[in-house]
């Protein structure tokens, strides 16, 4: 359930940040300070949302902040999100095996 609401709320967040400035406005947003602040929102909201599920999604802090660790040096090497995923869970995997 914890999981479900946090998808819902990252997902009207993204959606809210997009259009209310079309609903709003109304016409195109030329300032580009403002255009850039709109652009960047919400990566930075899912960023801080994300955060704390993936150190505290496995049973082992550690094993979450290895994967966090692995999942950023991964994305700076490849943008391939599949990859990343799949380089996180294993590294959690691997570091939760080896800790019991």
């Amino acid at each position: 359930m914890k999981t479900t609401s946090a998808i819902i709320i990252m997902s009207l967040t993204v959606f809210l940040i997009r259009f209310l400035p079309f609903l709003i406005i109304g016409k195109e947003i030329k300032n580009s300070f403002i255009k850039s602040f709109l652009y960047y929102v919400p990566f930075i909201t899912l960023s801080v949302m994300t955060f704390p599920s993936i150190v505290t999604a496995s049973e082992n802090k550690i094993a979450g902040v290895v994967a966090l660790l692995v999942g950023c040096i991964s994305a700076y090497i490849t943008e391939n999100l599949f990859t990343v995923a799949v380089l996180c869970s294993l590294s959690s995997l691997i570091v939760t095996y080896f800790m019991r």
